[in-house]
């Protein structure tokens, strides 16, 4: 391939209430607040080392405007660009100054509607990791992931394989043989971004990476000692896939935010992704209880990158994209 997707990187949130927000995700949750203002608030791990990892946004209702992955330079940029457009996608460019702290930066829906964002520039800043004085809340220490619900599993995993580049570290299969979920990944850990088949396009939560297990836990006694108990919606557990510690929570918006620890090494070439099947109930969580029906039935929206307005479910063009789906 012409180009090198590093990682999952940023996420843009819409929410309603900024103040709110605040509250929510700096003084209980812990993330570094780089900058805010009006009409956003920048965050960002105490490890990490760019300007932020995500940013809330100002508007009259909750969406996802964007999932930014970040690659090695301006000239990949391009040569994605000319991929997506041989592909029969339409691309739209940020040029550099249009968005705080980035670079220029490329937009596509992909053939899911997801609405996708690549960069390779972003201002850089002061790195916390051993500022231990600053630790707070759940000690946010980075961006992990995306999960998202997509309305054909298997299309979307063989596109970000096939032309992104992606690879699957594990997946669940229906007893018909059919792909329920993937996870996928270019970093060496267990995924940057996951589907799962659902009402879509839609994103299910951006998960963030912590220091430990017992940063979860802590985090449940902080929440729930700041009046935030509903707002944990399912853990903390292990899963089964991905062997990580979870704990998810709902935002003032109803944003769903993972909170995971303790996945592991994906980086060989000849690691085989591993099977699970739909029906095994130590899947989800490892110790055997089931998560709550919202937790599969309830996800964001998100943006067309043109007309900003929410993209319709299911009306994403899966025929015309599809490639060959291999596990």
């Amino acid at each position: 391939m012409d180009y090198n997707v590093i990682r999952c990187a940023r996420a843009i949130l819409r929410v309603t209430d900024l103040e709110a927000s605040q509250k929510f995700y700096v003084d209980a949750l812990g993330f570094i607040e780089t900058e805010s203002n009006d009409e956003y608030i920048y965050l960002r791990g105490l490890e990490e080392h760019n300007h932020h990892s995500l940013v809330l946004k100002k508007a009259d209702s909750p969406a996802v405007e964007a999932l930014g992955y970040k690659v090695s330079s301006e000239q990949d940029l391009d040569a994605l660009s000319r991929m997506f457009e041989r592909e029969g996608y339409a691309t739209k460019w940020m040029e550099k100054g249009s968005q705080h702290a980035l670079g220029r930066s490329l937009r596509v829906n992909d053939l899911s509607g997801l609405p996708l964002e690549f960069f390779a520039e972003m201002e850089t800043v002061e790195r916390l990791l051993q500022r231990y004085d600053l630790y707070k809340g759940s000690r946010m220490q980075r961006i992990d992931h995306f999960n998202c619900a997509v309305p054909d599993v298997e299309a979307a995993y063989a596109f970000y394989k096939e032309k992104l580049g992606f690879a699957c570290s594990e997946y669940t299969d229906t007893p018909e043989g059919n792909t329920w979920a993937a996870w996928l990944h270019r970093k060496q850990n267990v995924h940057d971004v996951a589907f799962m088949n659902g009402k879509g396009p839609r994103v299910h939560h951006i998960g963030f990476w912590l220091p430990d297990q017992l940063a979860l836990i802590h985090t449940c006694d902080v929440l729930a000692s700041m009046g935030y108990g509903e707002a944990i919606e399912r853990g903390p557990g292990r899963h089964g896939l991905s062997n990580a510690f979870f704990l998810y929570l709902r935002d003032p918006d109803g944003h769903r935010i993972e909170l995971y620890s303790g996945d592991y090494l994906t980086s060989d070439p000849d690691f085989e992704p591993i099977r699970w099947d739909i029906n095994d109930p130590m899947r989800q969580t490892f110790w055997g209880h089931a998560a709550p029906d919202k937790w599969f039935n309830e996800a964001s929206n998100v943006l067309d990158v043109f007309t900003q307005k929410e993209v319709d479910l299911q009306a994403a063009k899966l025929e015309q994209h599809k490639p060959t789906f291999v596990i």
